[in-house]
């Protein structure tokens, strides 16, 4: 009956419906062939020589398309190690989110908080980057991940030149290799500058299609939602339906995928079919924003 799951997935039918429904919403990793790709281009930056000018990657997709999850896989791929028998812990991986407008104040803050050091708020910004620089190059880290990096179009053009200047600079300097990811504007905050545009690779997380490799997808997540019975994901009508809710974005589908096997769970159904799917109280990711507030 359950020869559909994971040896994991399986385990947790032995539980509470209750216990599984919260198990539903944990986190959990579908490795697809893009998102596969990525990471082992990241981890080709990781393992790269150090030289004046390291290449970087850019991924840029979607808002809820997946591009934070990748990045996160990779820091957990690479985690902090304590170094017992060294003086300090080893971080190769350092990931924080660009500020809401580009501040390098607000940026080396969110570093350095990431790692734990002491530091004052009012320390003049070239203090902290100097404080920065010895940091990662004790701690060894070898790629640094900004995220949301589109947030650095929110201030003017000075301010969005200096930004990009501390983002040179990491990469120069400190002989680090750096990768970003952000919406399509995210373009523009790199050729703004020539020289970092010219040392950035970009790849593109595009929408999902009705393809094999989005078939292949919903067999993935069958795979690890625990529901007793098989739900057939990628017959037709179910596949479409699916598509059609999440618009292609892989973190919408994820998100309907828990509700709809939740509802599964709570109705004794056990399966998500395309009655249920038609029962679900879902909005549409591009009927989320409104010019006015919505009708009750």
């Amino acid at each position: 009956m359950s020869d559909h799951l994971t040896e994991d997935a399986r385990s947790l039918l032995e539980l509470s419906d209750e216990a599984r429904i919260l198990e539903l919403h944990g986190y959990r990793w579908i490795g697809y062939p893009r998102a596969k790709d990525i990471l082992i281009r990241l981890d080709q930056l990781l393992n790269r020589p150090r030289v004046q000018r390291m290449r970087n990657l850019l991924i840029v997709g979607h808002t809820n398309n997946g591009k934070s999850e990748i990045l996160k896989r990779f820091l957990t791929l690479h985690p902090a190690n304590d170094n017992a028998a060294g003086e300090n812990i080893i971080v190769p991986v350092m990931m924080v989110q660009a500020p809401p407008t580009p501040d390098e104040g607000r940026l080396y803050d969110e570093i350095l908080n990431k790692l734990g050091a002491p530091f004052r708020r009012k320390d003049p910004p070239g203090q902290k980057l100097h404080q920065i620089a010895t940091l990662f190059d004790r701690i060894k880290t070898r790629t640094f991940i900004i995220d949301d990096l589109h947030n650095v179009l929110a201030g003017n053009s000075a301010a969005q030149r200096k930004f990009c200047n501390v983002i040179r600079y990491i990469g120069n300097e400190l002989q680090i290799s750096i990768a970003a990811a952000g919406i399509d504007e995210a373009f523009n905050v790199l050729q703004s500058d020539d020289q970092l545009a010219n040392r950035f690779d970009s790849v593109v997380l595009p929408k999902w299609k009705n393809d094999d490799d989005y078939l292949k997808l919903l067999g993935s997540f069958e795979r690890v939602l625990p529901l007793r019975k098989r739900s057939d994901l990628a017959q037709d009508d179910i596949a479409m339906k699916l598509l059609s809710m999440s618009e292609g974005l892989i973190g919408e589908l994820s998100t309907i995928l828990n509700e709809a096997a939740e509802l599964a769970i709570k109705e004794k159904k056990e399966r998500i079919d395309l009655a249920l799917l038609k029962k679900m109280r879902w909005q549409l990711p591009s009927n989320r924003k409104y010019k006015t507030p919505p009708k009750q």
